[in-house]
């Protein structure tokens, strides 16, 4: 990642110094003789650090960074004064205007290790504001899914309790087995017939039916209860997974004096 450094200084001399000093660290220097060149700057360039003297005409240090951080809150801001201007900013380095106060004249090596300090701290707010731009994206993306899942999942309630009444007003009897044998689905006519006043859920099929309803499909006579004598039915008879995953047999009881199911 390329590290851009901003320095401001309205002394020539103090620039040349300071860009021979970090030149060696490989950044890319860019200089300014005062505040307003410095704003020009920093609206044209993406920069990481700035350093600016506190004593310059027109705008002072303290002023100068007071923009930039208004405009640019991502930099990481430096001022370098006297002992003697340190009251005059204080405030701003409470207020977050200024992250480091560094003196003149300043010690190189301290100097070097504050601005690659600052470059540091710079790339770790970068990363954490990534961070959290993706932490975002993923928390929407994934509350999206969520709220796509519930509908989904609420519109397939609905089309179950849909199916469960049609099944329960269908005039024929329907029982629905698994593959290991238990009668999994039994509308309301299928128990009036077969389940003797009980449900047939979780009934053993071997158990709850007539064999012959479970070998192949043909005419035979039950005497519900209730029934003023005994009645004929046709049953018919096919195992499920041809468009489902769904394993076992569907039995379906039509009346005799209805249409046989072929």
């Amino acid at each position: 990642m390329k590290r851009t450094i901003l320095l401001v200084d309205d002394e020539a001399n103090i620039l040349s110094a300071l860009t021979r000093l970090l030149r060696p660290a490989g950044y890319t220097i860019l200089r300014a003789g005062s505040g307003e060149e410095g704003l020009a700057l920093l609206a044209q360039h993406e920069v990481g650090v700035i350093v600016s003297d506190q004593r310059m005409p027109e705008m002072t240090g303290v002023e100068f960074l007071r923009k930039a951080h208004e405009l640019y809150p991502d930099t990481i801001r430096i001022v370098l004064s006297g002992y003697t201007e340190l009251n005059s900013v204080t405030d701003a380095i409470n207020h977050g205007a200024i992250y480091k106060f560094l003196t003149k004249p300043w010690e190189d090596d301290l100097l070097r290790a504050n601005i690659e300090e600052a470059f540091l701290h710079h790339e770790m707010k970068r990363e954490n504001a990534r961070l959290t731009t993706e932490l975002r994206a993923a928390n929407e993306e994934l509350e999206q899914r969520v709220q796509e899942k519930t509908r989904e999942l609420t519109r397939n309630l609905k089309i179950l309790e849909i199916s469960r009444e049609v099944l329960e007003r269908m005039p024929v009897a329907v029982i629905g087995i698994g593959a290991d044998g238990v009668i999994a689905l039994a509308n309301r006519l299928a128990c009036d017939l077969l389940g003797k006043g009980g449900p047939l859920l979780g009934e053993e099929a071997s158990e709850a039916l007539p064999p012959e309803l479970l070998t192949q499909n043909e005419s035979f006579t039950l005497e519900p209860q209730g029934a003023p004598g005994p009645l004929r039915f046709y049953c018919w008879r096919d195992t499920m997974g041809r468009t489902s995953d769904s394993q076992g047999s569907v039995l379906v009881l039509v009346p005799e004096q209805q249409d046989k199911v072929s």
